[in-house]
């Protein structure tokens, strides 16, 4: 018996498997397996865009709204009344500021369009015949690029363009409103529901990564929606101020473009200068690149973090690769909810590693943390995210 068991000791210590190269060969074989399994998930996501989008867009809303649902049934209004008020209220508020900016750039689309062109070939005709060494054909190169990215199959299949038939938008709209009410309406139980399967602080964790997840996803369409307000404010201001036409599109699309962290005000403000500059100069446009430069300073430096404050604590490196992954994948509406998306990703891991459960050492019986009271709490009233 002994001689076996030392055989099978030592075959076990020789066995290939055993050594460095033998583990590093199976940590590589599972990070493929992941790899492999990641890329089937988000190949199957893709394939019922038509659900997901509206999903995520029905749950980024519901989380934005549901402090206001909260607030109306701790004031003692009823679940049904105050669900139905804050959903026709969001609903009013969307489709007020989507007429408003329909009609403020439909009028003037294409002057806006045209001075655009007019603005960039100015400047590509600087380029060309400037003291900088650029080629024209790596100009062409570059602007055909663009061009082709534009009207490609990666940016032409994507959701956005999908979307844009009428049937299918109209689907995509309804669904969405019938998924925000009840989300509105159940999704403390919905939430419970998908919970069934954990156990002790297993549980625990997963209740405050959906209390996580609902607060990061509220902070970030709020702070959002207000840093896209003072942006468009302050800089459509500095353009009627400089007497640049269009002034009221531009900034409804500086308002838009607010929504897509660190590109959307930077083409926003560049679609601007090329307006300025083909209608008052080279000098009014500078003006403008200035006032666009210092609104974004002041608002990444000083509003944002105010606003914002711990919804979107993640590095600019993982929005940029965030934005050019849900660009890739979904066109305009995935650079939009890719940033949301990873912020509560994000949160998720930390609460999950131990990072961030400031209530998990506090529900032990006999304790009394403030902070998983909190959570008790914050998670018994939510509708949406949390049980």
């Amino acid at each position: 018996m002994e001689y076996r068991d030392d055989t099978s000791a030592a075959q076990y210590r020789s066995s290939p498997w055993k050594d460095g190269l033998g583990r590093a060969s199976i940590r590589s074989a599972q990070l493929l397996l992941l790899i492999a399994a990641l890329v089937v998930s988000v190949y199957a996501l893709i394939q019922v865009r038509l659900l997901v989008i509206p999903l995520l867009l029905a749950l980024i809303l519901a989380a934005a709204i549901s402090p206001l649902v909260n607030m109306l049934r701790r004031k003692g209004w009823p679940g049904a009344l105050a669900t139905a008020f804050a959903f026709l209220l969001l609903l009013g508020v969307l489709g007020g500021v989507v007429t408003g900016i329909v009609f403020a750039v439909r009028g003037q689309f294409d002057e806006l369009v045209s001075r655009a062109n007019e603005g960039f070939d100015q400047v590509y005709e600087f380029i060309r015949t400037g003291p900088l060494p650029v080629d024209d054909a790596q100009i062409q190169e570059a602007r055909q690029a663009l061009v082709d990215f534009a009207t490609s199959a990666t940016a032409g299949s994507t959701a956005l363009s999908g979307l844009t038939a009428a049937g299918t938008f109209i689907t995509g709209v309804l669904l969405m409103a019938v998924i925000l009410f009840f989300f509105l309406k159940d999704g403390d139980r919905i939430w419970a529901f998908m919970l069934r399967g954990f156990k002790g602080e297993r549980l625990r964790k997963a209740r405050l990564v959906g209390f996580r997840s609902l607060e990061v996803l509220g902070g970030y369409v709020r702070g959002t929606a207000i840093i896209a307000l003072v942006d468009s404010v302050f800089i459509g201001l500095a353009l009627f101020i400089l007497g640049v036409p269009l002034a009221l599109p531009l900034a409804v699309i500086v308002f838009v473009g607010a929504f897509v962290p660190l590109v959307g005000a930077t083409v926003a403000g560049a679609l601007a200068a090329l307006v300025a500059l083909v209608a008052n100069g080279p000098f009014v446009a500078l003006m403008v690149i200035l006032a666009v430069v210092v609104v974004n300073q002041l608002e990444g430096n000083f509003l944002q973090p105010v606003v914002m404050g711990r919804s979107l604590s993640i590095h600019p490196l993982v929005i940029l690769l965030a934005l050019t992954a849900g660009t890739i994948l979904a066109g305009i509406i995935g650079a939009i909810l890719s940033v949301p998306v990873a912020a509560v990703a994000w949160a998720a891991i930390k609460v999950w590693t131990g990072e961030d459960n400031p209530g998990l050492d506090a529900r032990e019986p006999g304790s009394d943390g403030p902070d998983a009271d909190a959570v008790d709490a914050d998670a018994a009233d939510s509708n949406v995210g949390d049980p």
